[in-house]
């Protein structure tokens, strides 16, 4: 793992240093509004968007029981984002935190722009999963992506814009419960004058459905179907009303999983 995560970072700094294929936009996107930079997430499943060169963004997760999860990503180039991430959960109660393991990275590289009849393709690691970590079965309650591809195909309409996306991941967190199955996900989202926008995804979880677990901590095979209410508070702020796992999948819980995220661009 370790040894995987040296390669990643290798490989990104040797793309940074190379002449950037796309830099005759960079000059473009200096131009732009904020509002055109796509999604690099919907919910909880990536996209093929990345940061233009020399963006930045910066984002809270609020989950349940106190969680927080704090996360940056910066545009290395037009087509290379690379970020990290740390949290805990009972960030947000009256007792110690209980810290995630290590702090987690995500690595994207888009290989191919979006053309006329073409989607954009993106291939990248992301360590980082969702909601509290589990030491028993060394893993997030919602897996990390692990590697990924995924494909992305935009829309225009009148005053909105939307996307969908589909793609495949392999998650590393499979070491207690031997779930290495390929999992596929597929999403959309629409964004409405700039200032409203609704994404929503199905995880199908295939690597995470095994059952007899310890506390039934897998999923029921139903996949995770998620949806967020993204509010552009302004060109550089959104605020999103996360809902998760609106087919009841997890084993453990009860009703489903409602978490907020903050997310601010800018570029340097």
């Amino acid at each position: 793992m370790n040894n995987m995560l040296k390669i990643l970072l290798c490989i990104s700094l040797a793309v940074a240093a190379a002449p950037d294929a796309a830099a005759q936009g960079s000059s473009e996107w200096q131009q732009s509004s904020l509002y055109e930079v796509p999604p690099r997430w919907l919910v909880d499943v990536p996209t093929a968007g990345t940061l233009p060169r020399a963006y930045y963004d910066i984002g809270f997760r609020f989950y349940p029981d106190g969680g927080t999860l704090a996360n940056t990503d910066i545009g290395l180039s037009n087509r290379l984002m690379l970020g990290i991430s740390y949290g805990a959960e009972d960030i947000i109660s009256n007792r110690e935190p209980n810290w995630n393991p290590r702090i987690e990275f995500n690595l994207k590289f888009r290989i191919i722009d979006e053309l006329e009849y073409f989607p954009a393709i993106s291939v990248g690691f992301s360590s980082q999963g969702f909601g509290a970590w589990n030491k028993e079965l060394e893993r997030y309650t919602f897996k990390s992506r692990g590697f990924y591809a995924v494909a992305s195909r935009s829309f225009y309409f009148y005053e909105w814009t939307s996307g969908w996306h589909v793609g495949l991941n392999y998650s590393l967190e499979n070491d207690v419960d031997e779930d290495k199955n390929l999992n596929f996900f597929v999403g959309f989202d629409a964004t409405f004058k700039y200032n409203l926008a609704l994404l929503a995804e199905l995880d199908a979880g295939l690597n995470d459905d095994k059952s007899g677990l310890p506390d039934n901590f897998a999923g029921k095979g139903r996949g995770y179907f998620n949806l967020s209410i993204k509010w552009l508070f302004a060109e550089n702020l959104e605020l999103e009303a996360l809902l998760k796992d609106l087919f009841l999948n997890r084993r453990e819980a009860d009703t489903i999983t409602r978490e907020v995220r903050l997310t601010y661009i800018d570029r340097f």
